[in-house]
């Protein structure tokens, strides 16, 4: 499947998505920085998360949330293996 859908929980990339709003993801590894992200948080397997990516580095991806205040991200996990982002967001619905 190229697509999948993905529904905001929580608050750390706010003002940019909201809580509550669902989105439809493009399945791909292929992201540049500043793409919004689902991927697979680093420390809690199975537990998707979405992030901006904000540059590459050497063993990954630094993500951050766009609310630093909310955000669990690259500031307390490091970065994350590119293995671990399973597309970018695309179009916001409902």
């Amino acid at each position: 499947m190229r697509y999948t859908r993905v529904r905001i929980v929580g608050s750390s990339m706010e003002p940019a998505v909201r809580d509550g709003q669902w989105w439809v993801v493009r399945r791909t590894q292929d992201v540049r920085p500043g793409d919004v992200v689902l991927l697979e948080h680093p420390r809690r397997w199975g537990q998707l998360v979405v992030k901006r990516v904000v540059r590459a580095v050497d063993d990954g991806w630094w993500v951050e949330g766009d609310n630093a205040e909310a955000s669990d991200d690259s500031r307390a996990f490091g970065a994350v293996p590119r293995d671990n982002v399973v597309g970018r967001l695309r179009w916001r619905y409902r």
